[in-house]
């Protein structure tokens, strides 16, 4: 059986299902590269205002033991919500730009992923996942197995990584009891900004590996029956026989304008043969030589024929009549642009009806 009679979802997802399901909340994301990224400038603030953060958290607890914080008054009395205030003010001051930093940093990995979109559906309680039955399903789902092996898969690469550069460094690991505290100091530091330099590294990769997937998988969660394709290409477009039925009543009042508008023209300009668009000069009424009819293909053939039929001129000007088929539209005058070329068509014909009438 083939699969769109079986409803398989075999075509990819029309732009309007993609911005409908964007509208829902319904997008490819990341939290593994969000969380690398995160991860990331947390270690660089870290690493970059570590040693202030530590002086200063010092400098709050070295108070507190002396007995000079606010709150600590020299008799012993203790108050404690002023104290308790001062050292929460205190720390926050130096964890509140780092904060900020932080959720700056999150926001931007974020909209990088997702760009603009704000919609409060995805926050709409969903009572149909309630059900306990449903929910032992998709506990039990193979999308959520292969979530599962990725994830184990993940960590012993991380784990991985991990053990290869202890393991390249172990004999600096052995030597260390030989060396001095200071040495010993740095030696950790570094060992631990190089371990934590590559575990971030490979977290940023299996981010950027992640992201790659979700934005493939969300097109196949996506993916439409040639059904619904069609469907949607209806309701847009609308019913295929309710269009042809409007352009069949539409072809048929151009007909009716052309049958009625013609026979009053002064002239008919023609391609010859694509387009034809009659024009009528009234000089007590009109500013200008105003176009009472046009059309193309068979209605330019109709209007060919109605002139031909109550004996208006028409005259080839291919140029002119496409500027004025494309440039005007019934019931208008005629631009500016194009009194020249129609005064002289005009004058040509009103000279020819006198020497006929002669």
């Amino acid at each position: 059986m083939p699969p769109d009679e079986m409803g398989e979802r075999t075509e990819k997802p029309t732009p309007r299902r993609m911005s409908e399901a964007r509208g829902e909340g319904n997008v490819a994301k990341s939290t593994d590269l969000s969380g690398a990224v995160l991860l990331i400038a947390s270690t660089v603030l870290l690493v970059v205002f570590g040693a202030s953060l530590v002086r200063t958290m010092h400098a709050v607890v070295l108070r507190v033991l002396e007995g000079s914080a606010p709150g600590l008054e020299p008799s012993g009395a203790l108050d404690v919500g002023v104290a308790m205030g001062w050292v929460f003010t205190s720390a926050g001051k130096a964890v509140a730009p780092l904060m900020i930093i932080l959720a700056i940093v999150a926001f931007v990995a974020q909209f990088s992923q997702v760009g603009p979109l704000l919609t409060a559906k995805p926050l709409k309680p969903k009572f149909n996942r309630l059900n306990p039955i449903s929910g032992v399903k998709r506990l039990f789902s193979r999308r959520n197995l292969v979530k599962t092996i990725v994830n184990v898969l993940k960590l012993v690469f991380v784990v991985g990584i991990a053990a290869l550069i202890i393991h390249l460094v172990m004999p600096s690991i052995l030597a260390l009891p030989r060396l001095g505290a200071t040495q010993g100091m740095y030696f950790i530091l570094h060992l631990a900004l190089l371990l934590a330099a590559w575990l971030l590294l490979a977290l940023l990769l299996l981010g950027v590996i992640d992201l790659i997937y979700q934005r493939w998988q969300h097109s196949e969660d996506l993916k439409m029956t040639k059904q619904q394709v069609k469907d949607e290409r209806r309701s847009f477009d609308g019913d295929p026989h309710v269009k042809r039925r409007r352009m069949e009543m539409a072809s048929k009042l151009a007909m009716q304008r052309v049958n009625s508008a013609v026979p009053k023209a002064d002239v008919v300009i023609t391609n010859p043969t694509h387009f034809a668009v009659a024009l009528r000069y009234d000089s007590d009424n009109m500013h200008a030589p105003r176009v009472v009819a046009k059309g193309a293909d068979l209605i330019a053939m109709r209007i060919r024929q109605v002139a031909a039929a109550n004996a208006v001129p028409v005259v080839e000007r291919p140029p002119l009549a496409r500027g004025l088929f494309y440039g005007c539209e019934v019931g208008q005058e005629i631009p500016a642009k194009f009194y020249e070329a129609v005064a002289e068509i005009l004058a040509y014909v009103y000279r020819t009806e006198k020497s006929a009438v002669a």
